[in-house]
């Protein structure tokens, strides 16, 4: 779902190998109960499932296409 937000210019992303220094840094400071663990802005905005209407609301979209 994230590549195609980002496919259509909504979100830019950055996939971020959770066993790399810079995931692991990630892991211990949030510390996320499930995978993926999603940032917004670089701040926390959730963990396992993806609360799809939660990010459209965040976007400004009326809807995130799947």
């Amino acid at each position: 779902m994230l590549e195609k937000a980002r496919a259509e210019g909504l979100v830019d992303l950055e996939v971020v190998d959770a066993e790399s220094a810079r995931g692991s840094a990630l892991v211990a400071r949030h510390r996320p109960a499930m995978f993926p663990l999603i940032l917004l802005e670089g701040e926390f905005f959730s963990a396992g499932r993806l609360p799809r209407g939660l990010l459209s609301r965040v976007l400004g979209v009326t809807r995130v296409r799947i």
